[in-house]
């Protein structure tokens, strides 16, 4: 049995294997993992900073899909961010 720590509402739950969320907050997740997959699919060499502006979540969500193993990299690139 794990003990794991929802990465949306950080609470503490135990699952029979390793989770990134909750099941009151696994909805959410998946809502925003669709989305950004359909983006992926009209755009398909995007990156996170794009996918982040065009459907307002972070693009620290969208590279923690990339360590969950759910997205990968395929000939990308990430643009750099200038100081303003």
């Amino acid at each position: 049995m794990y003990t794991n720590i929802c990465k949306h509402c950080h609470k503490q739950f135990k699952s029979r294997f390793k989770a990134y969320s909750c099941n009151e907050c696994s909805k959410k997740d998946e809502d925003y993992f669709d989305e950004i997959e359909a983006y992926l699919k009209e755009y398909p060499n995007s990156n996170a900073l794009q996918i982040s502006d065009a459907l307002g979540i972070t693009a620290y969500q969208v590279l923690n899909y990339l360590k969950e193993g759910r997205l990968n990299i395929s000939r990308g690139r990430f643009e750099r961010i200038d100081d303003k």
